[in-house]
């Protein structure tokens, strides 16, 4: 696999009858989204808050007898909305994390509700890979990878867009090795 080395598992105990092992002590997937995904993530908050900031433009133009409060709730929702397209992106860059081994997927998004995915290669159903066109302006891919799950499919937004080919190829390779029905 050619994307970045995946560092050493956390050490054990070395006891052998499992009576005295400490829990498992699960660490961060190695790997952060792509650098662009910054840029891409500011540019779709930026856009929102131009719709909500026209959205209440438009209501404010067409609403001659408006309340003061009126006024002042849009001016405080499109200040939200800008200071989420600031702050969003880099925060959100650096707790997105994803690992993908000879055993497992593992992701983790989500900078307010932090959402931990781990499944096993062999619950493996499909593997895609999507782009919109604001990720192709930004040299970006989304992969999904679809199991046998009731939680549903793993997604890892904003991989580099070479390197989420290369994923599909290495997970395709790798689960069809798998004699398993992934159910």
């Amino acid at each position: 696999m050619s994307y970045p080395a995946t560092p050493p598992a956390p050490p054990t105990d070395g006891s052998t009858d499992g009576t005295t092992q400490e829990p498992f002590a699960l660490r961060l997937p190695a790997h952060q989204v792509s650098p662009r995904a910054v840029g891409y993530w500011r540019l779709r908050a930026f856009i929102t808050a131009g719709v909500v900031a026209i959205g209440f433009g438009i209501a404010w133009a067409l609403w001659t007898d408006r309340p003061w409060w009126f006024t002042l709730l849009a001016v405080v929702l499109v200040l939200l909305d800008v200071a989420y397209a600031l702050v969003m992106p880099s925060v959100r860059f650096r707790v997105h994390r994803w690992e993908v081994t000879d055993d497992a997927v593992h992701t983790r998004a989500g900078w307010i509700s932090i959402d931990e995915r781990i499944a096993p290669l062999s619950r493996v159903q499909t593997v895609d890979s999507s782009q919109g066109l604001m990720q192709r302006g930004f040299g970006l891919r989304s992969l999904t990878v679809t199991t046998a799950s009731a939680a549903g499919p793993i997604s890892i937004e904003c991989l580099d867009a070479g390197l989420a080919q290369q994923l599909v190829a290495d997970l395709t390779a790798i689960t069809s090795r798998t004699t398993d029905d992934a159910t």
